[in-house]
């Protein structure tokens, strides 16, 4: 093999280097870009505290509640008092684009003239409507829907 040809040859093989490593490095550079743009998750309202529901049995006092759940979003009057606790998760998938919102709920606890828990109820959107996820049950119409609704329209513009 002439001189010539080595080194045409070594050419080359740097050539092919030269371009491995800039493939490499284009790719390496995409990426960091791209992961700048990853979706991100967003948390309103009330945070429930890993196994607070757990905390609170039928019977309890109005301020075992508050020690354990802390205060209340909004607080009405159902034949007795009800704390409702609020929420919304929303994500969005890159970084310039809207939110998309991912779970709803209202906790709702009810208590009875004497200020004890009288029923706890965890509500949430399923299948489009207002669902008790602690219950397994649709509420029906009435007084208790008459201030869940709003609440959840409500929700759904943020």
């Amino acid at each position: 093999m002439t001189i010539a040809n080595q080194n045409s040859l070594r050419a080359h093989k740097q050539r092919g280097i030269l371009a491995c490593w800039r493939m490499v490095v284009a790719a390496a550079v995409i990426g960091t870009a791209l992961a700048g743009c990853t979706g991100e998750q967003f948390q309103k309202g009330y945070i429930l505290p890993a196994g607070a529901l757990e905390q609170i049995p039928i019977g309890a006092s109005q301020d075992q509640v508050l020690i354990v759940m802390g205060t209340p979003s909004t607080v009405a009057t159902l034949d007795g008092e009800v704390f409702y606790y609020i929420s919304q998760r929303s994500e969005r998938m890159v970084a310039f684009m809207n939110q998309k919102v991912v779970d709803q709920r209202v906790i709702a606890i009810y208590f009875d003239k004497n200020r004890r828990v009288r029923r706890l109820a965890n509500y949430g959107l399923q299948d489009g409507k207002i669902f008790d996820f602690i219950s397994r049950t649709t509420p029906t119409s009435g007084q208790e829907m008459s201030y869940l609704t709003p609440i959840f329209k409500l929700l759904s513009f943020n």
